[in-house]
């Protein structure tokens, strides 16, 4: 088992080391929203400040009915009593792994956490080929077929995790491909966790959602959080929606049984920032459309230029990630020491001054020449700039991210040409 910290934080390290060491470094690697704090969340900390007590380890009763409202309005009607907060969703990820007896299936690629976790509870973690359309849930046939290998070298099954929108790759499964996955899911009476941070992130709001929630509702629990969706990520607050029926309330109890040993609950003022963000009063909505529209445009925009530097890559759906194969340019990536995802990241870093994520720290193949883009960190070094991007209707021309940009097509096209 590994005992290095998780890459895209180790990552996020070396970054910061090489810029305080006067390189210039354009970093696309850490998932870091990068918005500017809404002034209503500021306000909700501050007067949150005066809970300082531990309080119930799910939650205090209006964060629950607030978080409850927010799937409600999603069409998932929920009860508080089906919700849990936390500090953040890794923690509850850790604990709904350690409530579900057996191994994890995951789509390949996928989030660089998950299948850590798995290993760091005994568990082991199940790579599944994604679909050619998208990230973020396996391939049907190759899930069936992975679960027939499993049961044939003696391991069972225990759970699935599916992201919508996905990262790394930046796109959302189809609702007919959620419910083919989710019947299988049922087949072999799996739980699901369905990691929907992203959600409202979506790149066309009119694009049709369906969560795994909707498929197969007695064996689901959503995940999600306000790193994303509010650039808060910092503040640690997560939440997990668990299905009605004899599953949920089960399963519940085993997560926050974990909760009372490692996290006790989630911190008195930050409870004061869920209430008020789940409860999306008008103000705070037209904050996270307006993000939503910001990551859109930039993200496009990334897309454009890996297309153009001869890559394959996914037309993104959602969040800020884009996933990139520059398979097409093996011959002169390799002339340049990139003959594999791990040494593409570091030709990418070192002779170009551009920080990504390898695909071999989503489970993907090592051999491939595939790493994924965080493009929100385009969005401007400071509040100021940040402020601007989000208020402008044309935020790609503007002069802090035109720069960037223009540099990364400069670079990509130096070294694919």
């Amino acid at each position: 088992m590994s005992t290095g910290i998780s890459p895209n934080l180790a990552l996020d390290q070396e970054v910061a080391r090489l810029r305080a060491a006067g390189e210039r470094v354009l970093h696309l690697g850490f998932g870091e929203a990068r918005l500017p704090l809404h002034a209503g969340l500021a306000r909700a900390l501050a007067d949150g400040s005066g809970h300082t007590a531990y309080g119930p380890v799910a939650g205090r009763p209006e964060v629950l009915t607030a978080v409850a409202g927010y799937h409600g309005r999603r069409g998932l009607p929920t009860e508080g009593e089906q919700i849990v907060v936390a500090p953040g969703s890794k923690p509850l990820l850790m604990a709904l792994v350690a409530a579900v007896d057996g191994d994890v299936l995951l789509p390949r690629p996928a989030w660089v956490t998950y299948a850590p976790q798995a290993r760091l509870m005994g568990r082991e973690a199940w790579g599944v080929e994604i679909p050619e359309r998208c990230g973020g849930v396996p391939d049907p046939s190759a899930l069936a077929d992975t679960l027939r290998r499993m049961r044939q070298r003696g391991r069972k099954p225990g759970l699935l995790v599916l992201t919508l929108p996905d990262n790394p790759t930046g796109t959302l499964a189809p609702p007919g491909l959620v419910r083919e996955v989710c019947e299988i899911a049922r087949a072999a009476d799996l739980t699901v966790v369905s990691d929907e941070i992203y959600r409202d992130l979506l790149h066309d709001p009119a694009t049709t959602f369906l969560s795994p929630a909707e498929a197969a509702p007695e064996r689901t629990v959503v995940t999600t959080g306000l790193s994303k969706t509010h650039a808060v990520g910092g503040w640690r607050i997560g939440s997990a929606r668990f299905p009605a029926g004899d599953r949920g309330p089960e399963l519940r109890a085993r997560v926050l049984a974990t909760a009372s040993e490692v996290w006790s609950s989630l911190a008195g003022p930050l409870q004061g920032v869920a209430r008020y963000a789940y409860d999306e009063p008008p103000e705070l909505t037209e904050h996270v459309a307006r993000g939503a529209r910001l990551h859109a445009a930039v993200t496009r925009a990334v897309h454009r230029i890996m297309t153009d530097a001869g890559a394959r890559v996914r037309a993104p759906d959602g969040g800020f990630y884009v996933y990139p194969d520059f398979e097409p340019a093996r011959a002169v990536l390799a002339a340049q020491g990139a003959a594999d995802s791990a040494s593409l990241e570091r030709v990418l870093l070192e002779r170009a001054g551009v920080a990504v994520l390898g695909g071999h720290h989503f489970g993907d193949d090592p051999g491939a020449l595939r790493f994924r883009v965080a493009t929100s960190l385009l969005h401007g070094g400071t509040e100021r700039l940040r402020r601007i991007a989000m208020e402008s209707d044309d935020p790609t021309d503007l002069p802090h991210i035109r720069r960037e940009l223009e540099h990364l097509a400069q670079v990509l096209t130096k070294l694919t040409a």
